[in-house]
């Protein structure tokens, strides 16, 4: 077990020292800010979105190890999934950050070394800004998402 988490824990640094898809998105056509104010948390995510498909994504921001891993990772993950697809995702990875009970998420991919972060309940909010400012974005509703 100190070994897998060990491991969870080399993921997430890797993705909070060198994130995936961290960049503006110059042809993005959804875009949305969120801000956790408990931390500082601060991330813009783009999106392009064609035929339904999120045929590209990326962010912007500053957070956090948890919060910029996060992004990095669902990024690499929802990338040429359909918006049912994404929504389904999202629910997925909030039901593993914030379920205590220790129910297996192994469908989930990279987005499993996340899994820990359901112990420690301030941390939550961190690992699900980037996924909430997604769903803003998503729906176009063009208010900063806050996690308060």
């Amino acid at each position: 077990m100190a070994d897998l988490r060990e491991l969870y824990q080399e993921v997430v640094f890797d993705h909070y020292k060198k994130p995936r898809n961290c960049h503006r998105l110059s042809d993005a056509n959804h875009i949305a800010e969120g801000y956790n104010p408990l931390c500082g948390d601060k991330v813009t995510v783009y999106l392009k979105v064609a035929d339904n498909v999120i045929a590209d994504v990326s962010f912007e921001g500053l957070g956090c190890a948890i919060s910029t891993a996060s992004a990095s990772l669902m990024t690499e993950a929802l990338k040429g999934k359909t918006l049912d697809e994404a929504e389904h995702i999202f629910q997925e990875f909030h039901e593993m950050v914030t379920c205590h009970d220790h129910v297996d998420h192994g469908d989930m991919g990279k987005l499993g070394v996340l899994a820990g972060v359901s112990e420690f309940p301030a941390r939550v909010k961190c690992a699900t800004l980037a996924w909430h400012t997604l769903q803003s974005a998503i729906k176009n509703r063009g208010k900063i998402v806050t996690t308060e």
